[in-house]
């Protein structure tokens, strides 16, 4: 075989692509389609809730798009990080959805299922045995954080992906997985040159995000050799040059020129990227080097508590002009308010934050731009052991916020806008990643149990 065609259907799956642009890419013969269907950029909140980004019916207009292309031309579907975290729960959802599509097709075929869930019996031996090490920034890590975690993945390599190909599987629903793996597993089964796989796949992960100015998510394709891959989006409106897709290797990364992946680490350093026309640019010249220990990278998450937020707006600029002194005593003077209703003990049982929108909100301290505009936005925020106990608070903030008083008024103010009644609003719960580190398995497989099922 001396080239592979792949089929990214999109950069997340439930995003959505154009039903005409998968129809143009499956006559250009793909050998397999991918899409990834989760990230950890939305927070830890999927993990922990097993709640996935996007419903049910987008992931099944696009899963049934695919899957029905894929069997009609008798190729393999693949898709990772099921649901958003790719826990046990979220797997369960998108086979769900695998098997309607099944049914209401009329479709048969064989489906593999890839677990990435981890069992914590299992964490804490490899614990003992020192398989367990941090990442750089990595919080503390032992039993007790294991426990804690409601949820705890590992995140796949290309091996579980080869072993159900190489099992006769048709459509594989993975778990937690390197976004990467999905597209590099085939080629690397089949024998390519890892460095041109696993430089391909990382272009292919977001679909049609390399495009010079992506309007709406979409397909990509790309065709591999031993020594260079030609990337090219099937939609007709969209374009690459090497500027777009040399960028893409910035996305989600530390440096531009390295990827590292549970069996080793993709160099792009000497990689070249070259327009062959007006849409599609050729890429070559990367390497890979096989890591010495083989890791998988463990994702946790666990509950820090339970939200109520209130959102309010402040004009009036006599209060703008002090707005630190201002918001540091009403600070103060809601806590005290909180001991006075709830008892000395309440500081040990919530989290209070008040954010400034129109001032650091977004970029916090390393904001730059230090000028305050004519109104700002401020969001109040509580995380308590109950919801009860966060609302509850909430209820003293809000009224404590909207007559706090400045030096220049001797008579009650009204300085906050309110958009809602209540003005509390439930966030429900909450929660925190707890770990950024990697266990050393046995195997590749060891952490990974694959499921098959014929539909």
């Amino acid at each position: 075989m001396n080239e592979i065609r792949i089929l990214s259907a999109t950069g997340i799956l439930g995003s959505g692509f154009r039903e005409e642009t998968l129809k143009h890419a499956m006559t250009l013969k793909p050998d397999f389609i991918g899409a990834d269907s989760g990230s950890t950029d939305p927070g830890p909140y999927y993990l922990g809730s097993s709640d996935a980004n996007f419903s049910d019916k987008a992931n099944k207009r696009d899963l049934r798009l695919m899957i029905l292309a894929a069997r009609a031309a008798k190729i393999p579907v693949m898709v990772g990080s099921a649901c958003t975290a790719g826990n046990d729960e979220q797997l369960a959802r998108l086979v769900g959805i695998v098997r309607e599509i099944a049914r209401e097709e009329k479709l048969s075929f064989k489906l593999a299922a890839i677990h990435s869930e981890q069992d914590k019996a299992y964490l804490k031996r490899k614990l003992k045995e020192g398989k367990i090490t941090p990442l750089a920034n990595a919080p503390k890590f032992d039993e007790a954080v294991i426990d804690r975690s409601v949820h705890i993945v590992g995140m796949c390599g290309i091996e579980p992906y080869i072993e159900a190909l190489q099992n006769g599987a048709d459509v594989i629903i993975a778990g937690r997985s390197s976004d990467t793996s999905i597209y590099s597993a085939m080629p690397v089964m089949k024998g390519f040159n890892p460095a041109t796989v696993w430089h391909a796949a990382k272009i292919l992960e977001c679909g049609a995000a390399c495009v010079v100015q992506r309007k709406y998510p979409d397909c990509l394709f790309v065709r591999l050799t031993n020594d260079h891959f030609i990337v090219e989006p099937p939609n007709p409106e969209y374009r690459c040059d090497p500027a777009s897709v040399a960028s893409h290797n910035l996305y989600e990364n530390a440096t531009p020129y390295e990827l590292i992946e549970p069996s080793g680490v993709l160099n792009t350093f000497s990689a070249k990227y070259e327009a062959l026309s007006d849409r599609a640019v050729k890429v070559s010249g990367s390497t890979f080097k096989t890591s010495e220990r083989y890791t998988i990278k463990l994702e946790g998450a666990e509950l820090a508590g339970y939200q109520s937020i209130i959102v309010g707006s402040v004009r009036d600029p006599i209060i703008l002009r002090q707005l630190d002194s201002w918001l540091a005593g009403m600070e103060k003077a809601i806590r005290d308010r909180l001991i006075a209703v709830f008892g000395a003990d309440i500081e040990s049982k919530y989290e209070f934050q008040i954010r400034v929108f129109g001032r650091d909100a977004t970029m916090g301290p390393l904001e730059s731009e230090r000028t305050i505009g004519h109104e700002v936005g401020l969001l109040f925020q509580t995380t308590a052991d109950t919801q009860d106990l966060a609302t509850a608070i909430m209820k003293s903030v809000s009224h404590m916020a909207v007559h706090y008083p400045v030096p220049e008024w001797t008579g009650l103010i009204t300085s906050i806008a309110f958009p809602y009644s209540p003005a509390e609003i439930t966030r429900g719960a909450s929660y925190r990643f707890n770990m950024n580190h990697v266990v050393e398995p046995a195997s590749p497989l060891e952490m990974f149990k694959i499921d098959y099922e014929k539909l």
